[in-house]
């Protein structure tokens, strides 16, 4: 039996609010999948920052990778283990909605760009140089 873990309970996104924050570009780069973000922090991260007047959260760009990522795919298909690079390139934009761990490697990402599945090592979350 597979044991689904919502990102909420993994300790990458501990004080994130990944469902109000946006992915603005994907890209693979030796064997590590790199989404951009615009990422929410809640206020007890250690980076957040109070909003300024007209904002209401704290958005901070990000980096989510994915480490020795093998396959990438729509969850609609097999996730492939081809051009990766070209696969990450082809995955749209947008709200996230939710992250996943399906199984030990297996990830699923949903948003407006549709449900992506990831095979990879834990993700790390980077804010500028720095882990968030």
């Amino acid at each position: 039996m597979t044991e689904i873990t919502d990102w909420t309970r993994l300790r990458e996104f501990k004080a994130v609010d990944l469902a109000s924050s946006f992915v603005l570009s994907w890209q693979m780069s030796d064997h590590v999948l790199v989404i951009d973000l615009d990422l929410c922090l809640t206020p007890e991260h250690p980076f957040y920052v109070a909003p300024r007047r007209l904002r209401q959260d704290c958005i901070l760009p990000a980096m989510l990778e994915f480490p020795h990522c093998s396959r990438l795919g729509d969850a609609d298909e097999p996730a492939q283990s081809g051009d990766l690079a070209k696969i990450a390139r082809g995955i749209g934009l947008g709200k996230i909605h939710g992250l996943q761990l399906i199984d030990d490697g297996h990830y699923e990402m949903s948003g407006d760009f549709g449900t992506v599945q990831i095979q990879s090592e834990r993700p790390i979350l980077r804010l500028g140089d720095r882990l968030a």
